[in-house]
């Protein structure tokens, strides 16, 4: 039988073959997809996250790490589909107007991935009417903002607002640098994650809610 605790070691440690040669072994075995998921995926990127957090690894060993996980989806994903797995929520995800900046956005969409979110990634500079209509397509129950610079925070609260105003029952969830729980609080999100792994806190929460 596939061990699955190996495949959750593959993903914490970035190797991408062994990942992929488990993950492809364990469902020629039989092993049900959402169980592979669970006990080597989610698992792997659960410590990954856990050990962000407390400064134990830094951004390039969770990048490789979430590399890694995407590897091993890409032959997951098809097979979950087969066997009506549901996503824990479907997540869009998107830099606000006027800011460029992505390596944030990037992992926090990764880190959602491998904690069984479905992401809709759209990107940097996103205008407010953008995240309305993709959100409206999607039906997203999630939506995530980012911002690296003071200069586009603003974006935050009009594209906050634009969803507010199209009636959109959306849970709301901001971060980046320059953005703080008070910042927050003050624009009426309903979650804020100061980096990825507490991101996958909040949104947990959020759905659940």
């Amino acid at each position: 039988m596939t061990d699955l605790k190996a495949l959750a070691e593959a993903i914490i440690k970035g190797d991408q073959a062994k990942a992929v040669e488990i993950t492809r072994n364990a469902l020629h075995q039989k092993v049900p997809p959402k169980q592979i998921l669970d006990e080597g995926l989610i698992a792997g990127m659960e410590v990954v996250g856990q050990r962000f957090s407390k400064n134990e690894i830094f951004i390039p060993e969770v990048l490789f790490s979430a590399r890694t996980m995407k590897a091993a989806m890409a032959l997951l994903e098809p097979e979950l589909v087969k066997a009506g797995v549901k996503p824990l929520g479907r997540f869009l995800i998107g830099t606000v107007k006027g800011d460029l900046h992505d390596i944030g956005k990037n992992l926090v969409a990764m880190m959602l991935k491998g904690a069984g979110f479905e992401v809709i990634d759209l990107g940097t500079d996103v205008p407010p009417d953008r995240f309305v209509e993709q959100a409206k397509a999607s039906k997203a129950q999630l939506v995530g903002m980012s911002a690296l610079l003071t200069t586009t925070m603003p974006a935050m609260e009009r594209t906050l607002a634009a969803l507010k105003a199209a009636g959109l029952d959306v849970k709301i969830l901001v971060g980046g640098a320059p953005v703080t729980q008070a910042y927050a609080d003050k624009i009426g999100a309903d979650g804020y994650a100061p980096n990825a792994a507490e991101a996958v806190t909040v949104a947990k929460r959020l759905i659940a809610a």
